[in-house]
């Protein structure tokens, strides 16, 4: 991409034909830092700007970093902008500590879910009536 003159270079760029959207992926060698979401910000406007077609829905971003901190991730409201951070892992840990951390992204997940469930007023559980 060549904005304002300068060159930037996104990792990946993926099309997901179900949610009929461009992904745009930034790996990161070391932890998560706040100014990555500047830059994702800048490759998903230029994406929704240049590259969008009729019928897609706006691009959404991923973050891959070697760790991550939720409390910034959430201070800085990525998941409104679109952006999602997700750590990987170069080695799988021992089983009792993989378990552990499984577990709590599980429960991160379901926190999550019930905190868009509760902001979203009039939606109901599947079987009610």
């Amino acid at each position: 991409m060549i904005i304002g003159g300068d060159d930037f270079h996104l990792d990946l760029l993926f099309f997901h034909r179900r949610l009929k959207r461009l992904v745009a992926v930034e790996l990161k060698i070391g932890k998560f830092e706040a100014g990555h979401k500047g830059q994702m910000e800048l490759y998903l406007g230029w994406l929704d700007r240049y590259e969008r077609q009729d019928g897609e829905h706006a691009p959404i971003g991923l973050i891959l970093c070697a760790e991550k901190s939720r409390e910034q991730i959430e201070l800085l409201q990525l998941d409104q902008d679109n952006i999602m951070v997700a750590e990987y892992w170069v080695v799988l840990p021992e089983r009792p500590v993989f378990e552990r951390k499984i577990h709590a992204l599980l429960e991160s997940a379901r926190e999550q879910l019930a905190r868009r469930k509760a902001l979203l007023p009039g939606k109901r559980e599947a079987g009610e009536a």
